[in-house]
């Protein structure tokens, strides 16, 4: 089938850019749409007499300037309808507090330079499949939370998966797939060292409580790395300490710190302060009180709860920026104790 593409042979311009303004225009005009597929390279240099190498030049030169991309084995197909808009598919497990505050600041970045297009695959890796499989080849980034249960399976699954995108079109969020090839954009944190080096930041004041009780309740996918983080610094520096499954207020005891993995709002949290109160404990004073990942409604709750936490607005900045400057780079994000009065 005949294109609607057109050169003048006879004109002194060069072909290849008299193609690349032609398609510039069908492209502009709706003519060819967003996800539409560009003849072949040997298709249109037969059905206009020229080289395939001026098609070859001329669809790489709108690749550069954002309009066109390519797809293993398909082709070239149009990425924006010519608006100059960046297409981004972001990929999130779930959309907490965290995640949102990584979306605003991920958004600020880049301005009204992009176009981004948000799904929720629940760490559901059948989902995550079909999400991806519906976006694949139609976007020029895809950022990705590769959360998802840590079984020998799953993982492999997930790197299947993910290395179905080009490395230049990918960035992952808050955990690094390690066995993954190639130089695509990672803004991670390292469970085990960050919980190792965050609790140093509080040494000072874990010197004053009889132990360290750690709380893990299930939905805490990444809670073995951060337990083998915690035990390494407790036998470091000679902190007594004890892993816990639930909240038993029998154990609930005075002068001892309380770390929850998975707390903030949860149901653990909410407990272990309704026993702290029961028992007339003054929060930061007889008992210390620690959340896991920090949110700007942190510094409300228990007249300010301290966490353990990356950063999760510096995590949305870098990818923002790593897209606005296409540098993509693997990069561990700042980790930290952030105190307040309930430790």
């Amino acid at each position: 089938m005949k294109s609607q593409i057109e050169i003048l042979l006879d004109s002194n311009e060069p072909f290849y850019k008299q193609l690349v303004n032609n398609i510039q225009y069908l492209i502009e005009s709706g003519i060819y749409k967003s996800g539409d597929f560009l003849p072949s390279l040997n298709d249109l240099a037969a059905e206009l007499d020229i080289s395939k190498e001026t098609v070859k030049k001329a669809y790489s030169l709108l690749r550069k300037r954002g309009v066109l991309e390519s797809a293993h084995g398909k082709g070239y197909y149009v990425t924006n309808n010519g608006n100059g808009k960046i297409k981004i598919l972001l990929l999130f497990d779930k959309l907490g507090t965290y995640k949102q505050e990584m979306f605003n600041a991920f958004v600020k970045e880049l301005g009204t330079t992009a176009e981004i297009v948000i799904r929720l695959h629940n760490q559901d890796i059948v989902a995550f499949e079909e999400l991806l499989e519906d976006g694949l080849d139609h976007y020029d980034y895809y950022v990705i939370t590769p959360h998802f249960p840590l079984t020998d399976k799953t993982q492999k699954k997930v790197l299947s998966i993910v290395g179905r995108i080009p490395n230049r079109k990918l960035i992952l969020l808050d955990h690094n797939l390690e066995h993954l090839p190639g130089n695509f954009g990672s803004i991670y944190q390292d469970y085990e060292e960050d919980t190792y080096l965050g609790l140093l930041q509080g040494l000072d004041t874990l010197k004053k409580f009889k132990k360290l009780n750690v709380i893990s309740m299930a939905g805490s996918l990444y809670a073995p790395q951060i337990q083998k983080g915690i035990k390494k610094f407790c036998q470091d520096y000679g902190v007594p300490y004890e892993m816990h499954q639930e909240i038993v207020p029998s154990k609930i005891r005075e002068n001892e710190a309380f770390l929850i993995l998975n707390g903030q709002l949860d149901e653990e949290l909410i407990e272990l302060a309704r026993v702290a109160k029961s028992k007339d404990y003054v929060i930061g004073k007889n008992i210390g009180i620690i959340s896991y990942n920090d949110s700007p409604i942190n510094e409300i709750i228990l007249d300010g709860l301290t966490a353990l936490s990356t950063n999760f607005q510096q995590m949305g900045e870098l990818a923002g920026k790593m897209i606005l400057e296409k540098s993509l780079k693997k990069i561990k994000c700042d980790y930290k104790l952030v105190r307040r009065n309930s430790f």
